[in-house]
């Protein structure tokens, strides 16, 4: 399998997830989640997703700066809609890392460990996303601007001709080429596109 070598030196996120342990699915219920792991999961690996897994990652390690983040101990909420923009792979990539879902997941053992209606949309809320830890309620707001990490200028051209099946392997090749290029530096420029401040 061959992708992006600069996946591999993107940092995994650690959780501790109580389920996990009690369904015997890892000692413990400690895994790391890779950006190559969302990566498979999305499909496709793009600003977007990049910045849902680093508003996830920067979010937890605030949240939980000691030990391990604890999936299904956090709350997400977004201003948007669910249908608004890319706000619904944005909810997916974090759901993924976190656990939660708005009404779609799972609803627990005899009341514990339930993931459902921890992610809301359409909140009052001027960040990209806010995380909030169910068991003490601190809470922090992420914003994520990935616009100081312009596209290459070749990408345009190449899109349109690949939109208009005109595009030649070699082109093809390279918008792709391209496009992780830019993905890349928003992993190398953390600091410049993510912000976490706590409420």
């Amino acid at each position: 399998m061959s992708y992006p070598k600069f996946y591999d030196t993107v940092e995994s996120i650690k959780l501790q997830d109580p389920l996990a342990a009690v369904l015997g699915a890892y000692e413990n219920g400690e895994y790391d989640i890779s950006y190559a792991e969302v990566v498979r999961s999305a499909g496709h690996s793009c600003p977007t997703v990049a910045g849902a897994y680093l508003m996830a990652s920067e979010a937890l390690k605030e949240l939980f700066p000691e030990q391990r983040a604890i999936r299904g101990d956090v709350k997400v909420e977004f201003a948007q809609d669910l249908e608004d923009g890319v706000a619904g792979v944005i909810g997916n990539v974090i759901s993924q890392i976190t656990g939660a879902t708005d009404k779609s997941g799972f609803k627990g053992l005899q009341g514990k460990f339930a993931r459902h209606s921890l992610m809301y949309f359409n909140s009052d809320i001027a960040s990209s996303a806010r995380f909030t830890r169910v068991d003490n309620g601190a809470t922090v707001d992420v914003y994520y601007n990935p616009n100081s990490i312009p596209a290459s200028p070749d990408m345009m051209p190449l899109m349109q001709k690949i939109m208009l099946q005109k595009a030649t392997q070699e082109e093809t090749k390279r918008f792709g080429e391209l496009w992780q290029e830019r993905v890349e530096k928003i992993f190398s420029n953390i600091e410049e596109v993510i912000e976490v401040k706590k409420v």
